[in-house]
């Protein structure tokens, strides 16, 4: 599963709209990005890690390493 699919189930979880996400990381992490922007770099794969922090923050949620068994 790729960055793209997860944030999406992600956002479905949370009933939040990336346009929404896009405007809470202009108005909260004063963040640049716009829906457009933000949606093509998930669907490239080419989204920064700092933004998927702010993305997870943003819907409540945190990013973390867990290593394997």
């Amino acid at each position: 599963m790729n960055i793209n699919q997860r944030i999406k189930i992600l956002l479905a979880t949370e009933a939040v709209t990336l346009t929404k996400v896009a405007d809470a990381m202009v108005k909260e992490k004063n963040h640049k990005v716009t829906m457009n922007n933000l949606s093509r770099k998930l669907r490239s794969e080419t989204v920064k890690f700092t933004e998927i922090e702010m993305i997870a923050d943003i819907l409540g949620y945190d990013v973390e390493f867990i290593k394997r068994d």
